[in-house]
């Protein structure tokens, strides 16, 4: 038992490295455009449906393995990304990519991902659940670092399909194995012994979905992640724009991109980390502050220099909002019911590109969208310090005097 804990985050982690395609989609599109024989900007069609089923499926993984456990949710998951990459290595249309990639591989990522850091956050102690979940979701922001040159190599000497089809095979022969591994602690099973007194406390109490979405918390986390979380997807969007309008070559951009997941999944880990020690309302209203600065800075970058520094903070600062607020959920909610509540506030994160793309259009230029994100991380902010942890034990309590009210 002692390695126990141990062996469960490292198989996390190995997880996470091997479904994280997604973050290396642009290796694919040019040889997927003239396989296929489309535009390349047809191409996005089965990333953008993957993203979505990827965020649908989490919510349903997430509700699964609260019932039967993360073991079974995750082979399921890890099995769906193989044979689909498998099976998109025989399309010959991107009506079929879209329904292999879009719909199979999105919905493996979100079964498999959903297990991940309730699975680990449950073998740690509460002082690291914040470093646990930040190294967990770090897998899955790295894989990039290793897929993309792995990716691009396979296609110049097998072609687009037959990479789908070796990237497919060696995602099963390596995650199943570890999916195998996770497993829930057992019945009783207390973390730290420092913590067996508060076993019984209001720390070791969960609410359900319906109980936590009458808590004014939920609500606000939900507004504060949608905002946040659009704010680093429209930073990252914009990078390739940007990079072409400064006139950086090639060789240049290619660095931007490898900066970028480096920097995301630092701040996944290094995000984590800090709000084990001040706290995770403090860590995220520090990330909206400078969230805020980066994006009034965004609109000065005219060299190369100043826009490696901007990838460098945002990156950072959106790679630790997926490590935050999977653990202040846990913190307010319980670890019991996790994976449903988290699919739940997962669903801002699924609305925020829509919601960046709305304040693009009514912002009208780039330059007022990075200041009117700036505005909205700055009410974010302020929300932030108005956020108090949730008083389960009250919760609890206030809803049985409303069923004994009732029952009078």
């Amino acid at each position: 038992m002692s390695n126990k804990p141990l062996q469960i985050l490292l198989a996390g982690i190995g997880i996470n490295l091997t479904i994280g395609i997604l973050y290396a989609w642009g290796v694919f599109t040019v040889p997927l455009a003239e396989a296929l024989n489309v535009d390349a900007a047809d191409v996005k069609a089965p990333y953008k449906i993957a993203v979505f089923t990827f965020a649908t499926c989490l919510l349903i993984a997430g509700i699964l393995q609260d019932k039967i456990g993360p073991k079974k949710v995750t082979m399921l998951g890890v099995t769906l990304v193989g044979v689909g990459l498998i099976a998109s290595g025989y399309t010959t249309t991107l009506a079929e990519l879209e329904f292999t990639f879009g719909g199979i591989v999105g919905a493996g990522i979100g079964f498999a991902y959903a297990c991940i850091s309730p699975s680990a956050m449950k073998w740690w102690p509460k002082g690291k659940k914040g470093l646990v979940s930040g190294l967990t979701a770090g897998g899955f922001g790295l894989a990039s670092v290793y897929l993309a040159p792995l990716s691009t190599s396979l296609i110049e000497n097998y072609g687009i399909y037959d990479t789908f089809k070796i990237l497919g095979a060696g995602l099963l022969a390596i995650a199943i194995p570890l999916a195998s591994m996770l497993v829930a602690p057992p019945a009783g099973y207390v973390a730290d012994a420092s913590e067996a007194k508060a076993a019984a406390s209001s720390d070791d109490i969960n609410l359900t979905w319906q109980q936590m979405l009458k808590t004014r918390q939920f609500y606000q986390l939900w507004v504060m992640f949608m905002v946040s979380a659009a704010a680093g997807i429209m930073l990252i969007g914009s990078i390739g724009n940007i990079s072409k309008s400064i006139g950086l070559t090639s060789e240049q951009i290619a660095f931007s991109v490898v900066l970028l997941a480096i920097f995301n999944t630092g701040g996944r880990v290094v995000g984590g980390l800090i709000s084990d020690k001040i706290g995770r309302v403090n860590t995220l209203a520090l990330v909206f502050m400078l969230q805020a600065a980066n994006m009034a800075f965004f609109t000065t970058i005219t060299t190369q220099m100043p826009l490696m520094a901007a990838i460098a903070i945002g990156a950072m600062s959106y790679g630790a909002l997926l490590s935050v607020f999977p653990t202040i959920t846990a913190d307010n909610y319980g670890l019991k019911t996790y994976g449903t509540n988290f699919g739940i506030l997962y669903s801002s994160w699924g609305v925020s590109g829509f919601f960046g793309g709305f304040l693009a259009t009514v912002a009208g230029s780039t330059n007022n969208t990075y200041f009117a994100f700036a505005a909205l991380l700055v009410a974010v902010t302020v929300i932030a310090f108005f956020t108090k942890p949730v008083d389960k034990a009250a919760v609890l309590a206030k809803e049985e005097g409303k069923l004994k009210a009732a029952k009078a």
